[in-house]
């Protein structure tokens, strides 16, 4: 049986959105009663349709609910269906924007001919999650033992190289049991990155990107499938947002990052990772390594792809304060959510590169 996702107590009850992969502001993009707004930015009904990455989903479910709260006459369907897919989907023109966790690179740019304009909207941790009920306090992996566990070498929790990280916990013997994202990821894309950062052996035997080939393990689709299966499976490990992991009361690593430290995954720790990233012109950065003592090793920020143009000035606008919804009241779902609040500097930018989009 698979086990019930929750995403959050504050999406309980949002009308018209299907539970697992798809977000719908509106039910079926039906007209939503309510008071909604008198000024809203567009005349008669707009659909938005985008889709992309797991990562950000629950986050963007919220917004897009509460933005068609706002303004019913606009509706936003977002399709969860991981990066790989919907940087597919926004480079055949399918849809009207796309998301991913790992911002496009300059050769997939090259493939759209409208243009693109990459919008950071929010930021994240991942952590290594698993299911171990035996043991109470968090565990700690060092990068050689992450390392080891998902190369398939380690294989049983109580393996001397676990005992060692941990030393007076008391492990089963327990089979180790290996969770990854059987989808093309931008999850699985920052993961790896820092795994080829952080391992030597990682880099040469597995390698990095949205898709890899997994030496142990069992995979799932998206972050909802990933967190479903350690759910449900005792032993098992593996990487998901923190938000999932929060949400679903799943128990997470302490990870060590490039100074050596072990940092627990906290809101505050994400955010010293955050501040020690300075976004280039093109708002595009990777963090695959991050420097500080107190940085936690596996933050990112998660991207909306937006065409430079449009042929419809109406959704133009209506993309626009929809986006302009999620940079400014939206940012306050962030922290409940297990989200990072993008820093001021950084939505100032953002702000302005979507004011480059036109019809």
């Amino acid at each position: 049986m698979v086990a019930k996702i929750k995403r959050s107590r504050f999406l309980a009850g949002l009308a018209g959105v299907s539970v697992a992969f798809t977000v719908v502001a509106c039910g079926g993009g039906q007209e939503t009663t309510g008071s909604g707004d008198s000024t809203s930015p567009v005349s008669g009904q707009v659909a938005l349709s985008g889709a992309g990455a797991t990562f950000p989903a629950p986050l963007y479910q919220k917004w897009f609910a509460d933005f068609n709260q706002k303004y019913p006459n606009i509706t936003v369907a977002y399709q969860s269906v991981g990066s790989g897919a919907g940087v597919q989907q926004f480079t055949q023109g399918t849809v009207d924007f796309g998301a991913s966790d790992v911002a496009m690179k300059d050769d997939e740019i090259a493939k759209v001919s409208q243009g693109v304009v990459m919008l950071p909207m929010t930021a994240g941790a991942i952590v290594m999650a698993y299911n171990l009920p035996e043991v109470k306090e968090p565990i700690k992996l060092s990068r050689q033992l992450l390392a080891d566990i998902l190369l398939g070498k380690v294989k049983k929790w109580n393996d001397p190289a676990v005992v060692k990280d941990n030393p007076g916990v008391t492990f089963p013997d327990k089979a180790i049991q290996v969770v990854y994202r059987s989808d093309g990821s931008g999850t699985t894309g920052v993961f790896t990155k820092h795994m080829a950062a952080a391992s030597p052996e990682w880099k040469d035997k597995v390698g990095e990107g949205k898709t890899v080939q997994w030496p142990v393990g069992v995979g799932a689709k998206g972050n909802e499938g990933v967190t479903a299966q350690i759910q449900q499976t005792p032993g098992s490990i593996g990487y998901i947002e923190y938000g999932y992991a929060k949400q679903n009361g799943l128990q997470m690593a302490i990870l060590q990052n490039k100074a050596g430290e072990f940092i627990e995954p906290t809101p505050e720790a994400f955010t010293e990772t955050l501040a020690t990233v300075e976004l280039p012109e093109n708002l595009r950065a990777f963090i695959p390594d991050p420097e500080g003592a107190k940085s936690y090793p596996l933050v990112s920020y998660t991207w909306i792809l937006a065409y430079k143009e449009y042929s419809d000035p109406e959704k133009v606008k209506a993309f626009k304060a929809a986006m302009e919804y999620g940079l400014t009241t939206g940012q306050q779902d962030s922290a409940a959510l297990g989200y990072i609040a993008l820093p001021e500097p950084v939505v100032t930018r953002v702000k302005a590169a979507l004011e480059t989009i036109k019809p």
